[in-house]
């Protein structure tokens, strides 16, 4: 063995015994005659001391030669620490060295290995492995690990048994793009990494299987950002004989669960089911934050026909009312008509009114808008004395988005969005289809295997727009953690959904024949969802980016700048596959 103990292990009862200790040498301090080392691994730090005329020569001369993130082995006395450190669990004691050895020597580190470190973000992605030696690294990853066991732990009990699905799959439209494979032994022909292992629990339902789940790698070729990388880890889930309650259920009560023994929090409480409809309306977004107020309310009809232009002409007039707001000054406005103005909102300019605390009006369009039609709107809005209402008008989608994101960033200036506050809801009922003006076709919103309303299937023949779907998001504090729905199991259903989607008869049967010919034996009544496992551990940890729970993640141009990967093949390997590889502007 080369150690008896761990670093984080050793406390005042273990004074007296004899132990030795292997790790990396994080900090090592000679103060004239006497010399200590805080020798670090993954449970802690523990301090070393030697008392130069008291130690053997050639221990001190080892201990010369020692640098940061050196490997060592030491061996010594447990002794009583005169100067204690409460910052660490081990600070009550340190090791006198009486042996020790070099196991591995370390270049100067790019950057230091300290909480708050001096690497900036690509350098640490360069070198991962030295930053995840770093205790904010390293304590991301084993909060990871102690979800997943709790995860299986729940699962497990609720009878699901756990399935491994393939990773090299047939290429599906189901959304994003897939990234491909090519196969040698089949030349021309490609595999697809799987988006979601979708169509496989389906098929294990009509198996027989009851319950499933995986915690599984996914895979989608989209544009990056905080809360995405192009390979993902999903918790998929799939179940037998059940309706929508039957899986919210059973999913809030895991929620509740990896609160209470990751968190050590209680939720008590059902969670809030939410229409679609009312998410965008009230929120402008599907993943609502109800942490807090400062809901949208639609004012179109109240301030339009008043003779300014930019209302009437609009499709759209929304407000928002900030609490205790008319104090803002008129550079707090300017910035926030700045903020609305950027490219991702678009928004032309932002109308404020000032509800003052002795009940008088003051906005930035009064040549048009009197007291008492602002009477009128503070109404509409329950605006009380002292805030600040600020309105959008434009079309109405993209004037929903601005607001949102309004919102939100008044909600994080505000300190309405605290990390350990967690406010879960499920989003329920969304529309079915959505219309792509582009391809002139509809598109599934969740993806083509949803099971409508039952009492809304006569709409595909008038209005598809309106279908509802059985489907729903698990939404915490603003973010999507997961979503599912309960499938369509009969084969006729499935195929007048492949028809409203614009797919041929030939081209639903060369896309999905497999589980088309699956419904043919008996499938059951199923339905199922998928849980955002990065964005969970993410969310239980305070952070905005999945990347900082990731072992070895991928930068926002999906490289991995560790391993400089991706990277060219040989021509040999292009010919083995019968590939040429053409120049892209």
């Amino acid at each position: 063995m080369y150690r008896t103990h761990t670093c984080g292990e050793l406390r005042k009862e273990n004074i007296g015994q004899k132990t030795t200790l292997c790790g990396w040498v994080q900090l090592k301090r000679d103060k004239g005659g006497m010399i200590w080392i805080d020798l670090r691994d993954r449970y802690g730090i523990t301090q070393l001391a030697a008392e130069e005329v008291k130690t053997d020569k050639k221990i001190i001369e080892i201990i010369d030669k020692i640098g940061r993130e050196h490997v060592i082995q030491v061996t010594g006395e447990v002794i009583e620490r005169y100067s204690k450190n409460d910052k660490i669990p081990t600070g009550d004691i340190e090791i006198k060295i009486e042996d020790i050895k070099i196991l591995s020597e370390s270049e100067t580190p790019p950057f230091t290995i300290i909480d708050n470190t001096d690497g900036g973000d690509e350098l640490r992605m360069k070198y991962r492995y030295l930053d995840i030696r770093r205790n904010p690294v390293k304590n991301a990853l084993m909060l990871r690990h102690r979800v997943a066991q709790e995860v299986r732990k729940y699962l497990d009990a609720q009878n699901f048994v756990e399935v491994e699905t393939p990773v090299l799959i047939k290429s599906t439209p189901e959304g994003a793009r897939d990234f491909v494979v090519p196969s040698r032994m089949n030349p021309g022909e490609f595999y697809a990494l799987p988006q979601s292992p979708q169509t496989f629990k389906q098929l294990l339902m009509i198996a027989g299987m009851d319950r499933y789940f995986q915690i599984v790698k996914c895979f989608r070729d989209e544009d990056l950002r905080a809360d995405r990388q192009p390979e993902f880890t999903q918790i998929d889930c799939e179940m037998s004989f059940v309706e929508q309650n039957d899986i919210l259920a059973t999913f809030e009560g895991m929620t509740k669960f990896l609160f209470k023994t990751v968190k050590g929090l209680d939720i008590n409480y059902d969670f809030p089911h939410m229409p679609y409809s009312e998410a965008m309306e009230k929120y402008g977004n599907d993943k609502p934050d109800i942490r807090f107020g400062m809901t949208i309310t639609d004012i179109t009809e109240n301030v339009q026909g008043k003779d300014f232009v930019v209302f009437d002409s609009a499709d759209y007039i929304g407000g928002i009312c900030l609490e205790n707001g008319s104090e803002y000054s008129r550079k707090q406005i300017d910035e926030l008509t700045e903020f609305v103005k950027i490219p991702q909102i678009g928004a032309k300019g932002l109308v404020y009114c000032k509800y003052n605390v002795d009940g008088s009006f003051k906005s930035s369009v009064d040549k048009f808008y009197n007291e008492s039609d602002w009477a009128i709107i503070a109404e509409k809005m329950n605006a009380q004395k002292g805030d600040l209402i600020l309105i959008l008008a434009g079309e109405k989608e993209r004037t929903l988005h601005g607001l949102s994101e309004l919102r939100l960033k008044l909600g994080n200036e505000l300190g309405l969005r605290p990390k350990d506050t967690f406010a879960p809801l499920w989003v329920v009922e969304f529309p079915l289809l959505e219309f792509d003006s582009e391809s002139g076709r509809y598109h599934a919103k969740h993806h083509p295997f949803t099971a409508p309303f039952d009492e809304d299937i006569h709409l595909f023949e008038t209005d598809p727009s309106k279908i509802r779907a059985k489907a729903y998001d698990l939404v915490i504090n603003g973010v999507e953690i997961g979503g599912g729905s309960i499938r369509i199991f009969d084969k006729d259903l499935q195929a007048l959904m492949f028809k409203n989607l614009g797919f041929s008869k030939e081209e639903a049967e060369a896309q999905f024949g497999f589980l088309m010919n699956a419904f043919k034996f008996g499938a059951p009544p199923h339905g199922g969802i998928a849980l955002g496992f990065d964005r969970l551990v993410s969310l239980f940890g305070g952070s905005d980016s999945i990347r900082d729970y990731i072992a070895f993640p991928k930068n926002n141009a999906g490289r991995d700048v560790m391993i400089e990967s991706p990277s060219q093949i040989s021509q040999a390997q292009l010919d083995e596959l019968g590939l040429i590889v053409k120049e892209v502007e």
